[in-house]
């Protein structure tokens, strides 16, 4: 299948040189893919979404009229990630990851930071995921954030940027591990030859984690479940598949208990204690006696239980205070703060509307921003200024105008993009790439992460809830040129 009619545009490419030539790390990938006819491309394709249809990888949108339940597009050129990047991207991850677990501990005991001024300390109470009811908490081994996923993005620099970071459910990863089941099998001889790191020991690692962050009351192999609000949550296909591939048990809130001060799960042979919960349920739904009083996800009693330490939960209750992309604006400090230690993986530029005078340019320049409100994700509660209309743009000058403070702004990047399939052809499509990290004893990033694509022509918006798809995403293991050599 040619590439003559490719085009990469003004944008950074991640297979091919502006001048149309292979990047070298992608060179033995674009040569195979060179000698495919373009029936026997659509006809891979093809059966690689048969397969997805067949495994039952799935995602739920809400109210969408034509049915919730959709299967996550996939698109079956994987993105490539060279050695040399790749451990920039670690160092980077595993830095601001270790700085945020610091900030959020501080937030919930001594607040020094906010008593040295280096973050308004209104930013910080006002922010959504704050949770008063957490100050005080020790979690396990001082760890809050077991599982994040950081989205980056490469602009037209080159460079890599960090858009935001998701410290509460991050969710996304068992897309990662069924994309490479099923392109090891689509391009199996040239997935070989170009020897990518491994993805498919990650949840033996996130289990290996919650063990290292289990509380010492857990005796001998600690008892791990994986907390679901059900079949109905967005994201119950990836809780099922990672309790299964985990080999612990899914639970709801109604299977579990408290009793004589522990956790304890409903079993065919009685109760048993549960000592590690990875949680895929919202703070405000765990404990009805201490968040909603309304939530029949969780379990009363559960957070006094945590208080004594007599349990983990992953991710600890208010993380979400770093969720906040009020705070995100914050972080290269947090980072300097804590750590003492230049950030080695930036912020996008980002303009805060609750100053004044980036409040006043955010409003003369809607057209050519993007404008997120700081407690949304999933694409929703944004306004992409290049593509709006007028009178999308005046309803978030009225929203920006009422509440400066949930409102941050950030330039229309110029996202890298990859090849995808278009009938029997290439297009470049804008990417977006999310490594998860877990944080037990010592930070570990999985090598590679979900490459979130926009498969509408000419959109920025990735996520699947607005029309993105995936791919899966080569981290190479050896270095692009041998040791000496450039």
């Amino acid at each position: 299948m040619a590439f003559e009619t490719y085009d990469t545009e003004i944008f950074y490419d991640e297979l091919f040189e502006p001048d149309g030539r292979p990047r070298s790390s992608a060179a033995p990938l674009i040569q195979r893919l060179k000698a495919m006819s373009p029936e026997d491309l659509v006809r891979q394709q093809k059966a690689a979404e048969s397969e997805f249809h067949q495994l039952g990888i799935t995602f739920t949108v809400y109210g969408d009229k034509a049915g919730t339940e959709k299967i996550f597009p996939f698109d079956i050129i994987p993105r490539i990630v060279n050695h040399e990047e790749w451990a920039r991207i670690e160092k980077g991850l595993s830095q601001r990851i270790q700085a945020l677990n610091l900030f959020i501990d501080d937030v919930y005991h001594d607040q020094k930071i906010l008593k040295d001024n280096l973050i308004p300390a209104d930013m910080v109470r006002t922010s959504f995921g704050f949770k008063p009811e957490c100050i005080g908490l020790k979690p396990p081994g001082g760890i809050w954030i077991h599982v994040t996923g950081t989205d980056l993005v490469r602009s037209s620099d080159g460079n890599y940027y960090v858009l935001e970071d998701n410290l509460r459910c991050p969710s996304g990863v068992s897309y990662v591990l069924e994309n490479r089941s099923v392109l090891k099998r689509t391009l199996p001889q040239v997935f070989k030859n170009m020897s990518v790191r491994p993805v498919d020991d990650y949840p033996h690692r996130l289990l290996d984690t919650l063990c290292q962050t289990a509380p010492a009351s857990a005796k001998g192999n600690p008892k791990v479940v994986v907390l679901t609000p059900g079949a109905y949550n967005s994201a119950y296909f990836e809780h099922a598949f990672l309790a299964q591939q985990m080999g612990v048990e899914l639970v709801e809130g109604r299977d579990l208990v408290v009793l004589d001060g522990y956790v304890m799960a409903r079993t065919t042979k009685g109760f048993e204690r549960v000592d590690v919960i990875y949680r895929r349920v919202d703070d405000d739904f765990i404990d009805p006696l201490v968040f909603r009083k309304d939530s029949q996800l969780g379990v009363p009693g559960l957070m006094e239980v945590y208080r004594k330490g007599r349990l983990t939960l992953a991710n600890a209750p208010g993380t979400g205070v770093a969720d906040d992309k009020a705070i995100y604006t914050y972080v290269p400090a947090i980072i300097r703060y804590y750590l003492g230690e230049e950030p080695i993986l930036p912020n996008v530029q980002t303009f805060v509307c609750w100053e004044p005078d980036q409040k006043k340019y955010v409003l003369e320049n809607l057209g050519s921003l993007v404008v997120k409100a700081v407690n949304q994700s999933g694409g929703y509660g944004m306004l992409v200024g290049p593509h709006s209309t007028l009178e999308e743009q005046n309803k978030f000058a009225g929203l920006i105008q009422k509440n400066p403070r949930d409102y941050i702004a950030q330039p229309t990047l110029s996202l890298s993009r990859v090849p995808i399939i278009v009938d029997d052809h290439f297009e470049g499509r804008h990417v977006d790439l999310r490594p998860y990290i877990l944080y037990g004893k010592k930070p570990y990033i999985i090598p590679g992460g979900l490459t979130r694509v926009a498969l509408k022509k000419g959109s920025l918006v990735v996520n699947s809830s607005q029309g993105g798809g995936s791919k899966d995403t080569w981290v190479l293991d050896k270095p692009s040129h041998p040791p000496g050599r450039r």
